[in-house]
């Protein structure tokens, strides 16, 4: 289940005064959360990602009844962290003695990764009072959530300051599907995104940006994310042919988060998709 859609920021963003998140903040049907993927097999939920909403995002992914009959103190069986940018581990700060004072949370991240973590105030101390503890994630190995659910995470190009990126190929009984939220421009990564894509049932991909002109003053070089139409363009005859391609991971000024929009129009004409809060995608 797709449990939130938008860039780190989420929507409506801090000090914007666009009419983006103007609406949003009139309206709160219109907010959209940080985006992150509740992976779930029978009683056990797993999240890709600790985003600032992971709160309500645990109770959408489990409604009141799941939440009433999880263990004490364990929101998740586990949490999966593709990088160190704050829309993807800082909710981690809710499973601290501030909080829940969870009692060790699985956390699967790359040994760097870790490091940061248990190196770095606040985490140090979701590490020190085993409110957390590492699963390790490398590259190119598989791990077993949960009979019939299992992920395969591989490093994509992104900024790197302070832990390594992944994306994650996640296997069900019977579908496949690719996350990729977050990654540099296509034409920086050693691998073929359409050959991967097209091994896969579903794939979620970076959209952060339908055009350079979202950015105002800012250049592209500084987020060299793929462009939405740049991705159309490469994957348009795989998706004639049946494949699903969903767009996650929207900056607020992205136009493809608002219905109706001519961008919005344009990306399903090609025969693409939206994420939206909530989207089930049965593996």
């Amino acid at each position: 289940m797709i449990v939130g859609v938008a860039q780190d920021g989420g929507v409506p963003h801090l000090g914007c005064v666009k009419e983006c998140c103007r609406e949003a903040r009139s309206d709160p049907a219109r907010a959209q959360r940080v985006a992150s993927l509740a992976l779930r097999a029978g009683p056990k939920l797993f999240l890709i990602d600790a985003t600032p909403d992971i709160r309500s995002q645990v109770a959408t992914a489990l409604g009141e009844q799941g939440l009433a009959a999880r263990p004490a103190r364990l929101p998740v069986d586990g949490i999966l962290l593709t990088h160190a940018h704050i829309g993807h581990y800082t909710g981690l700060v809710y499973l601290g003695r501030e909080s829940m004072a969870a009692d060790e949370v699985p956390v699967f991240a790359t040994d760097r990764f870790w490091a940061f973590l248990s190196g770095n105030s606040p985490w140090k101390r979701l590490v020190d009072g085993r409110h957390i503890i590492h699963i390790p994630l490398a590259a190119g190995g598989q791990v077993e959530l949960a009979q019939g659910l299992s992920v395969e995470p591989f490093r994509v190009p992104h900024r790197e300051e302070d832990s390594d990126v992944l994306g994650f190929l996640v296997k069900g009984p019977s579908r496949r599907l690719l996350y990729i939220p977050d990654i540099d421009d296509w034409s920086r990564w050693d691998r073929d995104i359409a050959e991967l894509a097209g091994t896969v049932d579903v794939a979620l991909l970076d959209g952060t940006f339908y055009a350079p002109s979202e950015l105002g003053a800012r250049s592209m070089a500084e987020v060299p994310h793929p462009l939405v139409t740049s991705t159309m363009d490469r994957l348009g005859p795989m998706v004639k042919q049946g494949r699903r391609v969903v767009f996650i991971h929207m900056n607020h000024t992205n136009p493809i988060l608002r219905r109706g929009t001519a961008e919005r129009r344009e990306v399903e004409r090609r025969g693409f998709e939206v994420a939206s809060d909530g989207m089930e995608l049965p593996l």
